[in-house]
């Protein structure tokens, strides 16, 4: 029974990570630049430097690069 449910949980893993890079890849190529305006013309260092973290994130970033209109989100913070 623990070996079924470790090779679900590695499984599991695996298409995580596959996905992750999957996205990651599409991401930097198009995705950064509509998400965060400041990111047009970006230098491929910058681009290799958040490759991992798109990778790691996809689900919120997905989520993020759905929900964009074309236009800067408004800062919500009071402090600035």
């Amino acid at each position: 029974m623990a070996e079924r449910i470790g090779a679900f949980a590695a499984g599991a893993m695996y298409a995580y990570a596959f996905v992750g890079v999957l996205f990651a890849i599409l991401f930097v190529l198009r995705g950064v630049q509509r998400i965060d305006h400041q990111a047009q013309g970006a230098s491929i260092e910058f681009r290799l430097l958040i490759f991992p973290g798109a990778a790691a994130f996809w689900p919120l970033l997905l989520m993020r690069w759905v929900r964009v209109t074309g236009e800067p989100l408004e800062e919500g913070n009071p402090h600035r």
